[in-house]
């Protein structure tokens, strides 16, 4: 494969010594500051309690493969009084006019181990009554965003995906052609019939401000059959002289391992896709990868090209935190070629 994963992965481990963040880390959002010249990376974190909280930390590097937490606290926490009061989850950053900018998935109550639910065959998200009254116990994911200066104080702005839906793996971008905003998302009950696609899939809407959206369009739905029960939007969208990239992530319905795919979106019509992989650019293939609260899973979250070098910064099995890289060049050359 042309991404080649790091030997020293795991980069970054549950910590023992931090309650809410001694059972998983995982799912990093990174960025790269120029004027620092450091990599800085919010990471997903949940500790080892019945409720399961998670949130996210705060970690730095230098050259992009040791990383130093920043904090024994984590910098973004759940409104345990709010609507984003049971988890703050994958979070998706992008730079723009001096702030950054986060989409984060969270549920109103904590989502429980769901790893259990799973092994015993019963439905994930359930609770107890105390949690709240039953037409609300779905618990759906919904999407928020938040915004920052320095990545550590953050102000939370509010939802940016209907709640009458499970609506997550949502990543923004800036179009600078028309002077708007992209949004990709996957809406969960969107498929089968009367929609477009048999199963949850990705789709394209609009905004001006990135808080009030227009009607979504379908973007993409599974082709093939490593990704054939959903696909969901993973990294931050790169533009290149190309269009722009987006990565994705699909589940096969044979292992329900998680895989990762890309795209490539026309600059002045987004929801145009002008290439695209037909194979899978990473797979669950090390014991890190396949064995965790998700056995086989890869889960990118996080995209930096620095030079000619694009890092991948990936969650694997729901427990830990690990990078990949490969040429920038030589990847859009290939992918637009269509050899990937």
């Amino acid at each position: 494969m042309i991404i080649k994963k790091y030997e020293g992965n795991p980069i970054l481990k549950p910590n023992k010594d931090n309650k809410w963040e001694n059972l998983a880390v995982l799912n990093p959002a990174v960025v790269y500051d120029e004027v620092n010249k450091e990599f800085k990376m919010l990471y997903r974190a949940a500790g080892d309690d019945d409720e399961h909280y998670i949130y996210l930390g705060l970690a730095t590097s230098k050259d992009g493969f040791n990383f130093t937490r920043y904090s024994n606290e984590p910098i973004v926490k759940p409104d345990v009084n709010g609507p984003d009061g049971g988890c703050i989850e994958d979070p998706r950053l992008f730079y723009l006019g001096g702030y950054y900018y986060l989409t984060y998935a969270s549920r109103t109550f904590p989502p429980g181990k769901y790893w259990l639910s799973l092994a015993q065959g019963k439905k994930v998200y359930g609770y107890k009554p105390e949690f709240g009254p039953s037409y609300l116990r779905n618990n759906n994911s919904i999407s928020y965003l938040a915004i920052s200066k320095d990545l550590i104080n953050w102000k939370k702005l509010g939802r940016v995906t209907d709640s009458r839906y499970d609506d997550r793996d949502v990543v923004i971008f800036y179009q600078k052609e028309k002077d708007r905003f992209v949004k990709i998302s996957r809406p969960m009950e969107w498929c089968g019939e009367g929609y477009p696609c048999k199963v949850p899939s990705m789709w394209i809407s609009y905004s001006d401000d990135m808080m009030e959206w227009g009607k979504p369009k379908l973007l993409y739905q599974p082709e093939y059959d490593w990704e054939d029960k959903k696909i969901g939007a993973s990294t931050n969208v790169i533009e290149t002289p190309y269009g722009y990239l987006l990565t994705y992530h699909g589940v096969s319905k044979k292992d329900n391992c998680y895989r990762v795919g890309a795209l490539m979106l026309h600059k002045r019509h987004p929801a145009r896709i002008i290439a695209k992989t037909s194979k899978p650019l990473m797979v669950p293939e090390y014991d890190y990868e396949l064995e965790g609260f998700y056995d086989g899973c890869v889960f990118p979250v996080g995209l930096v090209v620095k030079e000619d070098t694009m890092y991948w910064y990936y969650g694997t099995a729901d427990k830990y935190v690990c990078v990949a890289t490969c040429s920038y060049s030589e990847f859009l050359d290939k992918l637009m070629l269509g050899e990937l």
